[in-house]
């Protein structure tokens, strides 16, 4: 099973700073995996009891069975995970308030190869950071996957994101919630915020924009862009023509689904 290093931080103590109301109904914040999952945890981290943090793991289809009582609406909880949509997950989560968080594709491809590069990430991939890959064929791999190894971008699409577009959940693109966090003090920021805490069933308290900026501080979370270490292939800092057009062959019609084209 592939493992992810990540440091601990020093959000708990953060969120004793500020008067926390407990959660009345749980909540699952779910995400494409690299869309900015730990940065949304993060942030919601500041407006739920810490007591009511959910930290056994990352829920996924995989481990479902064993972490069930995360979403026991008599004990409401704050948990994360990367959840596939089927009958299974839909049931469990019935109770809960559902986030879903995913990015615009194209970004996805780099992010995941940065990722997959670097001392964070350990698993059945370790021989793409031999430099025998370059930056074009490790992208290109990003987008099909590779066989019993990786997933491709539309398989992880599929299920992680959007078909649950077609359920009851709170949709968030990774690239508004960035531009949220970066202007805090306009009022499209404000009604964001308060969208995504009124899905969360939890009320903007008055220092709201002060949690966010410390749950948002990159320096609490270790899978970071910038915190990541390793990666020793120059990757770009966007998608090319070419390979723009390998994921609008490989998933057509994803972005326009997801809000993007």
């Amino acid at each position: 099973m592939p493992e992810i290093f990540v440091r601990s931080d020093k959000l708990d103590a953060e969120n004793a700073r500020y008067a926390q109301v407990p959660l009345q109904h749980p909540v699952f914040l779910n995400s494409v995996p690299k869309s900015g999952s730990h940065l949304l945890r993060n942030i919601l981290r500041m407006f739920v009891p810490v007591s009511q943090h959910y930290t056994a793991d990352f829920i996924q289809w995989g481990n479902l069975p064993q972490h069930r009582h995360a979403f026991d609406p008599a004990h409401p909880r704050l948990s994360w995970g990367h959840l596939f949509f089927a009958d299974a997950s839909v049931v469990e989560t019935a109770h809960a308030r559902r986030i879903v968080l995913y990015r615009d594709p194209y970004d996805w491809v780099i992010a995941r190869a940065r990722f997959l590069l670097s001392d964070q990430f350990s698993g059945n991939v370790e021989h793409l950071k031999n430099g025998q890959i370059a930056a074009d064929e490790l992208l290109t791999m990003m987008i099909f996957g590779l066989p019993t190894k990786l997933p491709s971008l539309n398989d992880i699409y599929e299920l992680n994101a959007v078909a649950w577009l077609g359920a009851r959940a709170h949709l968030l693109k990774l690239e508004d919630l960035v531009a949220a966090v970066k202007a805090l003090d306009t009022p499209e920021a404000e009604q964001f915020f308060a969208d995504l805490l009124d899905a969360c069933s939890i009320a903007k308290p008055a220092d709201w924009k002060d949690r966010v900026r410390t749950g948002s501080d990159p320096a609490q979370s270790g899978t970071a862009r910038q915190n990541l270490t390793g990666v020793g292939l120059d990757l770009p800092q966007e998608l090319g023509p070419r390979h723009r057009a390998l994921v609008d062959y490989h998933a057509p019609g994803l972005r326009t689904v997801l809000g993007y084209a």
